[in-house]
């Protein structure tokens, strides 16, 4: 393995391309865990696009609730067909390479969606939160129009703060290797090529964590807080049921979420291995993508019974 790589890179040394290491050994075992890769994005891709669908042509749907967990399944659409597409191709024809310009349009694109789904994650808790403890004034706060705003809001910020992570990092001189340990271009993965001092940027990075990931869930948090203790003040029991099946999904999806975010970017690298980062990006840009539908239809009984009012539709369509 060493001996292959160290003759990519020699021969890629005149190039500014990348060398994607990839996730899976080229064996069996690694082709059979590609190939389920491989189901679990089509999973996925159909799981969230059914979504989208689903809240697009069903009225009763059309609240600030649905168009904001609407935007959350476009997200992670995108977020897994940024990723495993490209993995499942250098996997299956054996090239490595993904050229400088396709590496800083993954990146952009990757830290795009992350911090966008964790300020969008943070204005699901405060729909939540207004509709539960604050009701009478829900139709206010959490108009067709400040929904836009948040979901337009979520998009920019997301945008100008990869922007701003992408033009550095690659204006950064590589120069000890071109050999990306990762399956996707991720800027902490490419910082150990570069022969410069990054220790300070590595401080600007976790700096950048904080603010979108940590502060965002800290809102998380304390919005769930609340509305625990209003529903646990409620004296209807159907309220409280409903009331607590809508929120544990959200905080289902948002553990899911952070969790691996987290451990990643809240320890030093001297404590991680690639391998340790490999495995827990599976789970941000493969598993909580297609879980994330499947966790919206199964314990909502709005989407359930949304799904069977389209099935009946589309099947009486077929009869006709």
């Amino acid at each position: 393995m060493i001996t292959e790589y160290a003759f990519i890179e020699k021969g890629n040394q005149t190039s500014s391309d990348f060398i994607l290491l990839g996730l899976l050994p080229p064996n069996r075992t690694g082709l059979l865990l590609m190939i389920l890769f491989i189901f679990l994005f089509f999973v996925a891709f159909f799981g969230n696009s059914g979504m989208i669908y689903l809240i697009c042509v069903d009225p009763r749907l059309h609240t600030p609730m649905y168009f904001l967990l609407s935007q959350l399944s476009f997200m992670d659409l995108m977020y897994i067909s940024n990723t495993v597409p490209k993995m499942a191709f250098n996997f299956l024809s054996g090239q490595k390479r993904i050229s400088f310009v396709g590496c800083g349009v993954q990146s952009f694109f990757f830290v795009t969606i992350a911090c966008s789904e964790g300020l969008l994650l943070a204005s699901m808790a405060y729909d939540r939160f207004v509709a539960i403890c604050h009701p009478l004034h829900y139709p206010i706060r959490m108009s067709k129009r400040m929904c836009v705003k948040m979901i337009i809001g979520c998009w920019i910020l997301g945008s100008v703060h990869s922007l701003a992570h992408i033009i550095y990092a690659f204006h950064i001189p590589y120069c000890k290797s071109r050999a990306i340990n990762h399956f996707l271009c991720e800027v902490p993965s490419m910082l150990p090529l570069a022969c410069m001092d990054t220790r300070v940027y590595e401080y600007v990075i976790f700096m950048s964590t904080c603010l979108f990931l940590l502060f965002p869930f800290l809102g998380i948090s304390a919005s769930y807080g609340r509305v625990l203790f209003a529903v646990s003040q409620m004296r209807s029991k159907e309220g409280r049921k409903k009331a607590f099946t809508t929120c544990s999904t959200h905080l289902t999806v948002v553990t899911f979420y952070y969790a691996p975010f987290v451990y990643t970017y809240f320890q030093p690298s001297k404590l991680r291995s690639p391998e340790e980062d490999k495995i827990l990006a599976v789970f941000y840009t493969i598993l909580t993508p297609m879980l994330n539908p499947i966790i919206y239809s199964l314990r909502n009984k709005e989407v359930l019974r949304a799904m069977s009012r389209v099935l009946g539709m589309i099947s009486s369509m077929k009869k006709r």
